[in-house]
């Protein structure tokens, strides 16, 4: 069984093509910068190495075409028709309470997630619309939406309702939903595989550590509270967004610096965080190279992600009454020993101690932990599309 999945953003796509019998990934690759200037497509399809097609990709339809253009080619393509694909899994950023888990595509299910629109303005329109090209390219095939949201569908009232009136939860659903919760979902099972326990007998917490990032407590399988909230810039501060801020903050800046809620918005969207209280980089391997040369302000703002990050760590502990794992996943999280290092000192406390030698890994799955340690430290390489297609290979086979 052949899936292909498409993960659509506002201006790139991602895709993966796999062999569901074995889960073995035939093709993957991105398309960047479309309806911009330079805009290509960067497949690993019959080859080892990365194929780049200089294209103009004017929009998500071109895009999409030039995909299967590319699945099909005679001389680094992996598959001779698209008539092998059985089934294609699309990843949506936000099911708002609507969807707890994965579901086969239809009339209804594309007004739900159109209705998600005023809460997610940034993804839910650009997911929506790869949806509709891949169901007029493939008309007949099944297609399954996997939310980010779903995972989270589990946490408590008492940990996503806000302190506001709650007419505004019942009007217009403003609530904490969490995001990442595929790639939360997939590394809670691979952990819990890689320690050969039940995920059901485990408290984990994951770290989703890069650009974007979000922290998740993990209690007997399910989501009991995650960082993000109602959307993503909610809880730490990443690469442009602020993170968590007092809310007051937010007219001040309207008044002091002459600007409209939506300018703030942008503003704390795309120019504060790591890039903010850095001035200089939203890239955290800048940072490590400029801290290590005695830049102050790269080395404060590495300070203040890793002390957030701690923090979170810290009261999802208490929340879930103790942890047996932690996990570090995403670009950041998979691929930094000296960031892993930061967050990890003064986690003795909680019975967590970081080998500092098995530390020194990038993009492996692995421990990390001592062997003294109560709690286990790893690092786990996060594989949303994978995720995405086991929901939709599961939901293949109940239709």
């Amino acid at each position: 069984m052949k899936i292909l999945v498409i993960n659509c953003g506002s201006s790139s796509i991602k895709f993966q093509l796999l062999e569901m019998t074995s889960e073995k990934l035939l093709a993957k690759g991105q398309i960047e910068r479309i309806g911009m200037d330079g805009s290509l497509l960067k497949i690993r399809g019959k080859h080892e190495y990365v194929i780049e097609i200089k294209r103009t990709i004017k929009d998500h339809r071109t895009g999409i075409n030039l995909i299967l253009e590319s699945l099909t080619d005679a001389n680094y393509g992996v598959i001779q028709s698209l008539q092998e694909i059985d089934c294609v899994g699309h990843r949506v950023v936000h099911g708002g309470e609507k969807f707890k888990e994965a579901v086969v595509i239809t009339g209804e299910v594309l007004k739900t997630i159109s209705s998600c629109i005023t809460i997610a303005p940034l993804h839910n329109p650009v997911n929506l619309e790869g949806i509709k090209i891949c169901l007029e390219l493939f008309p007949d095939m099944q297609q399954v939406a996997v939310f980010d949201t779903a995972f989270h569908q589990t946490i408590p009232e008492t940990a996503y309702l806000y302190g506001l009136p709650y007419e505004l939860y019942i009007k217009y659903g403003i609530r904490r939903y969490g995001f990442h919760g595929i790639s939360h979902q997939y590394v809670t099972h691979k952990v819990a595989q890689k320690m050969g326990r039940k995920v059901e007998d485990l408290k984990i917490i994951t770290c989703h550590l890069g650009n974007g990032a979000s922290i998740d407590a993990v209690k007997n399988g399910r989501s009991i509270d995650t960082s993000m909230g109602f959307t993503p810039l909610e809880g730490l501060v990443m690469g442009t967004r602020s993170g968590e801020i007092d809310p007051a903050i937010i007219p001040f800046i309207m008044e002091q610096e002459d600007m409209t809620g939506r300018q703030v918005y942008r503003y704390l969207n795309n120019k504060s965080g790591i890039l903010g209280l850095s001035g200089l980089s939203s890239d955290f391997r800048d940072l490590e190279s400029a801290a290590r040369v005695g830049d102050r302000r790269a080395q404060l703002a590495i300070d203040v992600f890793a002390y957030q990050v701690k923090k979170y760590i810290g009261s999802y502990v208490v929340t879930m009454g103790g942890v047996d794992a932690i996990v570090f996943t995403a670009g950041l999280g998979e691929n930094s020993p000296y960031m892993r290092e930061q967050i990890c000192d003064g986690l003795e406390v909680i019975g967590a101690k970081l080998d500092l030698e098995k530390n020194k890994v990038q993009g492996k799955n692995t421990k990390i932990s001592r062997t003294d340690s109560n709690v286990e430290l790893w690092t786990v390489l996060t594989n949303e599309e994978l995720m995405i297609a086991r929901e939709t290979q599961r939901l293949y086979e109940v239709h």
